[in-house]
Order: structure tokens, then sequence, then C-alpha cells
């Protein structure tokens, strides 16, 4: 858990709304994000997320609503963000260097600046000895912060990251992670995953999202509490088809409910779970159903989510 200082807003949405003909994609979204904080959007895919940043870095105009920037005298909102997309992208011809001046002068920056800025981000993103190499020859991680680097060589005031880790080795993931937390000392950050571990280890605060809608709007550790006291304990069949699983359920049921729908992964909660473990195994037992993993936990914003909206995340 990550907990955040009390800061001024640096963008407000309000009532903000997109719609692709019949399809609509956000629906009256409203929330504030603050200068010096790493703001999760979190939700599975097609909740909207990407909708959502590409209004604010302004690649598509709302249907409905407004956006706000705050603290910058009618500057131009385009030059205050660095928005990296989910996918990568890349001149084909450029290396590395290349790409990051290139980039920074279409931002108006001079080349001289963009030399030096170019030199440190690649540093900061080990990225270093790859400087002269063509950017097509990286490795995914290395493209992935690359893209990073781009977002941000015009010194942007807000970094948008789309799904940041997707295509990540473990190395690259600890390497970005430790950057953006970096940067979000100085600057806000924005970003937008399914990945609710991911969002639970960066965020001050998160925005769930689904279908367009707002769920709810905190921080990871008051998020976690809004769903009661107690350890989960998470129950993996080994078969979960057939009738076995539901009357497994229907047995444990007596002691806890479930609160999930979901029959390949189980999950129970209860103040007291410790206690009572021995009793739902000795119900599997009696039964003869095979547990494939039986783990006792705590709640994870997944579990938000579930009780959010009755079903596990969509991936």
């Amino acid at each position: 858990m990550i907990e955040t200082e009390v800061m001024d807003n640096i963008i407000e949405l309000k009532h903000l709304t997109r719609k692709f003909g019949d399809l609509i994609a956000v629906s009256d979204l409203s929330l504030e994000i603050k200068r010096k904080e790493i703001f999760g959007l979190l939700g599975p895919n097609g909740a909207g997320k990407t909708t959502t940043i590409s209004m604010i870095c302004g690649m598509l105009e709302p249907t409905e609503g407004s956006i706000s920037f705050k603290g910058f005298g009618g500057k131009e909102p385009k030059s205050l963000i660095g928005y990296c997309p989910q996918e990568n992208i890349f001149y084909p011809k450029l290396t590395c260097m290349e790409q990051l001046v290139f980039m920074g002068q279409m931002f108006g920056v001079n080349k001289i600046t963009c030399l030096e800025r170019a030199g440190q981000l690649l540093t900061l993103l080990g990225l270093s000895d790859k400087a002269e190499e063509m950017a097509v020859n990286l490795s995914g991680g290395m493209k992935r912060r690359l893209n990073i680097c781009l977002a941000l060589i015009h010194d942007p005031e807000i970094l948008v990251l789309d799904e940041p880790e997707a295509g990540l080795d473990p190395q690259s993931r600890i390497l970005v992670r430790d950057f953006i937390r970096r940067f979000g000392e100085s600057k806000t950050v924005i970003l937008t995953t399914h990945n609710m571990d991911e969002a639970d280890r960066m965020a001050h605060r998160i925005a769930i999202i689904d279908y367009g809608k707002l769920l709810l709007l905190d921080t990871p550790h008051n998020l976690k509490r809004t769903i009661g006291e107690g350890d989960m304990l998470e129950i993996v069949p080994e078969n979960s088809s057939g009738n076995d699983v539901t009357g497994f359920i229907d047995q444990v049921s007596a002691l806890v409910p479930q609160i999930n729908n979901n029959p390949h992964t189980l999950l129970f909660r209860h103040p007291d779970m410790l206690e009572i473990m021995p009793s739902i195994k000795r119900i599997a037992d009696e039964m003869g159903f095979k547990i494939a993993e039986f783990k006792l936990r705590q709640n994870t914003l997944e579990d938000v989510f579930i009780h959010l909206t009755g079903r596990n995340l969509r991936p």
C-alpha cells in the first residue's frame, strides 16, 4: 500500500462520455487526478480504460462532458502529456538514439537538448548500450522501455502508460516499476492496466471501472477494506465440472458462504477463517472432493472487483 498526501488537482474529468455509434465506451465518468500522484485506472479489457486516456491525451473528442488541466495557464494539453501506448511504435529505419531525437524535435525541443535527455533516459531505463542499435532489433522488454523513453523525451508533466508491463520479462518489469515510482515523486503518472497486482503495488489511488462506468475510487488499502474483514480462503478443485463442486459449495456454505460464482476457483471469507479451515478440509475429505490448491490469503483488488460485479476479472 502507498499512502498519498493531499495534493492539488492536475486533471479533472466531469461527466465524460464517449460513444461509438450505439456502443457507450465511457459513461458519465467524473474523477480528479492530483499532482505528483501515480493514479491507477483499473479494469478488464474492454472496460473503457484506453478510450478514457485517449480522450485525456486529446486523441479522441468526448461525446459529452469535459476534461480540464489545472495550473498551466492555458498551455496546450498535448505538450503536457507523454503517452506510451499499449502497442510499441517505432520508425523502422532509426536507431534508438535517432528515434528519441526525432520525437523530441517533433515537440519543438532543440537537438542538443534532445541528445542530452535521450542519453539520460536510455541510462535510467537500462538501454544506454543500445543507443546506436536499430530499435526494431531490440527484445520485447527493451522495446517497451524505449517506448517509455519516447513518451518522456519532451519532459512532460504527465506520463500516461497504457498497460506498461505488457510483454515485459521479470527483469524489465522490476526496472520499469522502479522508474515509474521515481518519476511519480516529481510528476504525475496515469497507469492503465487490468493487472490488479501491478496497480496495488504502484498506485497512490485507483479508479476501478467496468463497461465504461466508475465503480470505486480510493487508495488500494481503502478499496480492500470495502469488502469486509477477515482472510480469504481460495480453493481450486482438481475437477471443476459436474455436481461435485456444487455439492461441496452447498456443504461449505453452511459454515461460510461462497463469495464468487466461479467453479474453477472457489473463494470464501470469514473473520475466523483459520478456525474454520479444518472443518472445510474435513468436508472435502468426507465427500471425496479432490482439491488441487488450498490457499489462505488476504483481500486483493480482484476480490474487490468480484465483490462489485459478482464475477472474476475478464482477461
